[in-house]
This record gives C-alpha cells, sequence and structure tokens, in this order.
C-alpha cells in the first residue's frame, strides 16, 4: 500500500506560475517512479509528466512541454511540478500518480498510460483566469 498526497494547488491569472508537490509513504520505503495527471471538467484524466525512480528520466505530455518542469528530492518519494506560463486550459484536478513497487518499470511507451499507476493522490484544484 502507497499513501499519496499532493499540495500546492490554487487559482493565478494567465501567464502566471505555481507549484504543486507529492509525497508518497510505501511500506516497503522504496524510491519509486512518480507521475502527474490532470482532469478538467468534463474530460477524461490526461498524463501530463511523469519522472523515473532515480530522476534520470522525465516524461512531458506534448501539451506541457517548455512550461512544466517535474523534478523529485534525491532518494526520497517527494516529487514537484513547477508550472510556468499557465493557461486557462491548463484548469484541471491535478493527481500525482505512483506506480507499484512491484509493477513494471516506466517507459516512454508506458508512462502515460493510466494503467501503469496504482495509487493516485485526492487531486488538488489548480484554476487559471484569462
Amino acid at each position: 500500500q502507497v499513501h499519496v498526497v499532493e499540495s500546492g494547488g490554487g487559482w493565478v491569472q494567465a501567464g502566471g506560475s505555481l507549484r504543486l508537490s507529492c509525497e508518497a509513504s510505501p511500506r516497503t520505503g522504496t524510491i519509486l517512479s512518480m507521475g502527474w495527471f490532470r482532469q478538467a471538467p468534463g474530460k477524461g484524466r490526461e498524463f501530463v509528466a511523469a519522472i523515473t525512480w532515480d530522476g534520470a528520466n522525465t516524461y512531458y505530455a506534448d501539451s506541457v512541454k517548455g512550461r512544466f518542469t517535474i523534478s523529485r528530492d534525491h532518494g526520497k518519494n517527494t516529487e514537484y511540478l513547477q508550472m510556468n506560463s499557465l493557461k486557462p486550459e491548463d484548469t484541471a484536478v491535478y493527481y500525482c500518480a505512483v506506480p507499484s513497487p512491484y509493477g513494471p518499470a516506466l517507459t516512454s511507451h508506458t508512462v502515460g498510460s493510466l494503467n501503469q499507476y496504482d495509487y493516485w493522490g485526492q487531486g488538488t484544484q489548480v484554476t487559471v483566469s484569462s
């Protein structure tokens, strides 16, 4: 079992910035790969970004490349999503997602799949006004 908690959402005007944080607490103490998804009203949950357990690889949705940066604390299950140049279309509930410690490793082909992730946070609202 992995407990996942996000924080840092809020309201910002277009062009502004926000930083999201997520902490995962696996019972095993294993360092895990982690990701971010988002869900806008009336839409499905979509991939935003992910980072491997060692921080060596990062992945981004095309819609956020160059504006969002995912990072993590070395050796910890804590990740961050720095969101710059925010647009009204970034408005959504943002979810931290964590794969099982016993599942397959993240790859560029699987990182955007909901099925890759087994544990989810409660979500944090990000609202960008025009």
